[in-house]
């Protein structure tokens, strides 16, 4: 059983059958809000954008957002939002903004650097999936020391986006590991439900909005103090 700062969930009725022992293959990140905390960042586009046109975002209009791929958030910004632009034009401008924000030094979630430092020294391959676009996501990665990151699928590379299961079943392709094999990082609903429908072991780490109870498999409450030892433990304790 995990020890005091992780504690399982009961696995879902539809979770894949069978998951083999002693993995995981390899570890799927998601990144804004799992790797670094960029949704502030996320919500002062959004306000400053919507304010340009007249209208008011709220904290609510943020968080009904959080984990979407971003052509689905900026359409959310034209009807709701008031933002009368083309939605490639309203995902160019945010990412514009996040990463002038972000610069060369982005809030990464603590201990999120010493978990990929030990998977890499362990021997686990990491890809990041993420809605973020190509762009911003090389921005981050190319902060990184280099290895840290395998593969990365992104928002602009992939047909359908969080929820659907296409970014995690590419991500598993990528390193040619069986997705059931897998242990993604999400921190959203919409990331959650993306790793479950392509069959990954799912570890929760709640962050700007709550994970649905039993979404699922395992729920931490920070990266801080994660090792590859202890996501071995508790990849193994509901396998």
């Amino acid at each position: 059983m995990p020890d005091d700062t992780t504690a399982p969930a009961a696995p879902l009725a539809d979770a894949p059958p069978d998951r083999p022992q002693g993995g995981p293959a390899a570890v799927l990140w998601d990144m804004d809000g799992t790797l670094v905390d960029t949704e502030p960042y996320w919500y002062r586009a959004e306000t400053d954008l919507v304010a340009a046109h007249g209208g008011r975002w709220t904290k609510a209009d943020a968080l009904a957002v959080v984990g979407f791929d971003l052509l689905d958030s900026a359409a959310y910004l034209q009807r709701v939002g008031g933002v009368d632009l083309p939605a490639v034009d309203i995902v160019n401008l945010m990412i514009d903004r996040v990463v002038e924000q972000m610069a060369d030094d982005p809030p990464w979630q603590p201990g999120a650097l010493d978990l990929l430092a030990d998977l890499r020294a362990a021997g686990v391959p990491c890809v990041l999936v993420t809605m973020s676009w190509r762009r911003l996501a090389a921005a981050v990665v190319d902060l990184l020391p280099p290895g840290s990151f395998a593969a990365t699928v992104v928002g602009d590379e992939v047909a359908q986006g969080k929820p659907h299961a296409e970014p995690y079943l590419a991500a598993a392709a990528a390193v040619g590991a069986a997705p059931r094999a897998c242990l993604a990082i999400e921190d959203s609903p919409t990331g959650v439900a993306s790793a479950r429908a392509a069959g990954c072991f799912v570890v929760g780490v709640p962050h700007m909005v709550e994970l649905p109870a039993g979404a699922v498999d395992a729920v931490v409450p920070t990266l801080e103090g994660l090792d590859a030892a202890r996501l071995r433990r508790l990849y193994a304790a509901v396998a």
